[in-house]
């Protein structure tokens, strides 16, 4: 049975915002924190390129498994709690990789760092909890934003660090952002109105932490491992049989982990289906642009630009999805989330038209680049409207957590299928072989097909929806969020 326990606590609105805004940022940076580092990582950590790679996978996969279950978690024990928890091992990795100099401790630093990934989800539930129902909408736009803006400005502050700094320098300033992170969380927000006392679904959390790891692990190594090896397809294969059978669990266990039935609901459902395919199409302009931006001259097409400039033409996008929360907010309260999420993929897919057609200076990916920004601001902020607008009050953060679980589905999966084509369509240029210009045209064009598909699914999502267990303000702020107030 789930419970609301009133605060008589309330607040500023706009520290609310401020701080968790700003733990976003921070969480977001831990994605492109050793970006520039990769093409030292080997000789750094002395280990082969493959097994450097860890680094980054185990942020990814920790990330991925803990946001639904932090989300759930934090329905049951607190967010603020399991936020302040999230922050802790965030600055715990931090410290480790900043002290570590061997491959297995900084995977574990790294992958320590990855379960601070549930903080936006979790952001975006506590804000609902804590601000009046006409505030939400800005308010968790802003969150939304975060996600974007921290990737952005952190290639280029990383990019900065690393060339000018002892590499360990990222780690010990990511831990002191952690640390600010912690104590204005601790100091500003009082804890969580909302709980759903239940005993934790231990199994469920296991079997899906095993399914996702058996997924994504496939995903994220296949183009080294070899796509058609035993342990690519094994793995695969382990996925789909564990997920099934947690499925099957889920839908008997009477206090799920993800109530499945809620999440099978169309509203739930196609705003999670076309949040897989928004953040495969987001996830070019932190593979594909760099790349691009990077290339010799000697290409042909290549911009030969540094890591710390290629950053800073990038920087300028996330800047862009901070600035249009507030409009995309505008747009969800007019004319409705499903309108807004519609619209950013459009954004998304013209942004890719663009840099299609107009990649041959260093301003016209840095507009491209913008656009898409865009797009991906608009259609961030209409998911958790779409979300909270279909689920009970006291599933928020669980739900939450799914969906950001299926972006980042989305951005591993884009990962790999823009490697494989990146690396697949090569020219040489003396003893290197660099990606020819064909292979960033077919990229860009599966980015595109990406986000029209995520605006075809969009737009079956219901433009109403009937919440059980809908309680007080949660009932207002939907009534807020949308015209006709469904």
């Amino acid at each position: 049975m789930s419970r609301i326990i009133r605060s008589t606590q309330k607040p500023s609105p706009r520290m609310v915002i401020t701080t968790l805004a700003f733990c976003g940022i921070v969480v977001s940076l831990m994605q492109t924190l050793i970006i520039p580092l990769i093409p030292e990582l080997p000789k750094l950590l002395n280990a082969s390129a493959a097994d450097a790679s860890w680094a980054i996978t185990a942020t990814l996969l920790a990330g991925a498994v803990v946001t639904p279950i932090g989300g759930r978690l934090g329905d049951m024990f607190g967010k603020r709690r399991i936020l302040l928890l999230s922050l802790a091992a965030l600055v715990a990795g931090s410290v480790l990789c900043a002290v570590g100099d061997s491959l297995g401790i900084v995977v574990v630093g790294r992958a320590m760092q990855g379960l601070a990934m549930g903080a936006i989800p979790l952001g975006i539930s506590i804000m609902r909890d804590l601000l009046e129902p006409k505030q939400v909408g800005t308010a968790v736009a802003t969150m939304s934003a975060t996600m974007g803006v921290g990737g952005a400005i952190g290639l280029p502050l990383a990019a900065f660090i690393a060339q000018n700094f002892n590499w360990h320098m990222l780690f010990w300033a990511s831990a002191a952002l952690g640390v600010l992170c912690a104590v204005l969380v601790a100091v500003v927000l009082p804890e969580s109105a909302v709980r759903t006392p239940a005993k934790f679904d231990g199994v469920g959390a296991g079997g899906l932490a095993v399914g996702l790891v058996a997924l994504l692990l496939p995903i994220t190594k296949g183009a080294t491992w070899g796509w058609g090896s035993p342990l690519t397809i094994g793995l695969f294969a382990v996925s789909a049989i564990t997920l099934l059978a947690w499925g099957v669990y889920e839908l008997r266990v009477k206090a799920p982990l993800v109530d499945l039935r809620v999440s099978a609901r169309p509203r739930v459902l196609f705003t999670n289906l076309a949040s897989v395919m928004v953040g495969f199409a987001m996830y070019g302009t932190s593979l594909i642009f760099p790349q691009l931006l990077m290339a010799p001259a000697a290409t042909g097409y290549g911009l030969d630009q540094s890591m710390l400039r290629a950053g800073l033409a990038l920087a300028p996008g996330g800047l862009v999805m901070m600035a249009l929360s507030p409009v995309s907010a505008r747009l969800s309260a007019r004319r409705g989330p499903k309108v807004t999420l519609i619209s950013g993929a459009l954004v998304i897919a013209a942004g890719y038209v663009v840099a299609l057609l107009l990649n041959s200076e260093v301003w016209q990916v840095i507009v491209s680049s913008m656009v898409i920004s865009a797009g991906v601001g608009l259609a961030f902020a209409a998911m958790p409207a779409l979300i909270m607008g279909a689920v009970p009050i006291t599933e928020t953060a669980a739900a939450n957590g799914l969906n950001s679980l299926m972006r980042a589905i989305g951005t591993s999966t884009s990962a790999a299928v823009m490697s494989v084509v990146l690396a697949s369509m090569t020219m040489q240029l003396g003893p290197v072989a660099l990606p020819a210009i064909d292979a960033f045209r077919i990229t860009f064009t599966i980015a595109i097909g990406a986000a029209v598909l995520s605006a075809v699914l969009a737009a079956f999502i219901p433009t109403t929806s009937q919440v059980p267990g809908r309680v007080g303000p949660a009932s207002r702020e939907v009534a807020s969020a949308t015209p006709g107030g469904h």
